[in-house]
């Protein structure tokens, strides 16, 4: 599963003042990613505000991304739910061409027990004729995928081949990487946590800053990977505190401002999300200056 080791970017999606998809601005921010040494791409998680995408949106959003693609990286698509039969029934009818992986969030409000996430992830690995990085982030489903549980998985399932540990816990990062099987993927989904995570182990890292730097958020995550900790550490603390500024009024409203500025797209969001305050792109915007960016 080398495909998914390394840099994969959390693509958001970027929308017109009249709030339909903005299909130019998001063919920019690919080659961006393209040409900027990212691994893979992630498609329709969290950053790309998929809770508010229309069926049609999406799968107008996915055919594009595959197009504009033309094969260049892998494509992790997003898809997971709360209804465990209706996760399946989408998997059933999924066209997987262009499609390497699905990454898999763990159940969210119902807050299943241990045993009823590993029955849910169960069905899903039985349904899925493609590779699937499970997705454990607690502060959003309200459900910590223990260790145990994903270990557990890890073992019984060939086609559940890694996790997008989001959990914030560098220790339940450690746990499961001391005792994963050989080959299975622990990938960092803190941008913030991503260097001790490799360095404790860890495979790579799924970004939101990745949008709007992928060069720089690429050479930390490759030189982490090759045990280069003096520039990865260097490359780690380039993006530290943009990184906690894009989070502080929620994602991605903070990484689409800071894209905003790069020309990339414009900083719309979709309801209920708002766009961050005006002191955060303040904030943002002498930070990113600071780095030397070209700033719009």
């Amino acid at each position: 599963m080398n495909k998914f080791k390394g840099l994969g970017v959390a693509l958001v999606t970027p929308f017109q003042d009249n709030g339909a998809v903005d299909f130019v601005s998001l063919q920019k921010l690919l080659e961006h990613q393209i040409q900027n040494n990212v691994d893979y791409l992630v498609v329709q998680g969290t950053t790309g505000e998929v809770a508010t995408l229309t069926l049609d949106e999406k799968q107008a959003v996915l055919d594009f991304i595959i197009e504009i693609n033309q094969n260049r990286l892998p494509i992790v698509l997003g898809l997971g739910g709360n209804n465990t039969a209706a996760v399946v029934e989408l998997i059933n009818a999924l066209d997987t061409k262009g499609i390497d992986g699905i990454l898999s969030v763990s159940p969210y409000y119902n807050k299943p027990s241990q045993e009823g996430i590993y029955q849910h992830f169960k069905a899903v690995s039985e349904a899925s004729k493609l590779p699937i990085i499970l997705y454990n982030v607690p502060g959003r489903t309200m459900s910590n995928v223990l260790p145990k549980t994903i270990l557990r998985l890890a073992n019984d399932f060939d086609n559940i081949v890694g996790v997008k540990e989001a959990s914030g816990s560098v220790e339940q990062s450690m746990e499961i990487i001391q005792n994963k099987p050989e080959g299975f993927l622990v990938i960092s989904g803190d941008d913030a946590l991503t260097l001790p995570i490799i360095a404790s182990g860890g495979d790579g890292l799924i970004s939101v800053v990745s949008n709007a730097f992928p060069k720089r958020t690429a050479d930390l995550v490759h030189a982490a990977l090759k045990e280069d900790l003096a520039l990865a550490r260097t490359k780690h603390y380039e993006l530290f505190n943009i990184i906690n500024e894009l989070f502080v009024d929620g994602n991605p409203g903070g990484v689409k401002f800071a894209l905003s500025l790069l020309n990339i797209c414009k900083n719309n969001v979709r309801l209920p999300l708002v766009k961050v305050s005006k002191g955060t792109e303040e904030n943002l915007y002498n930070l990113i200056a600071e780095l030397g960016e070209k700033l719009n």
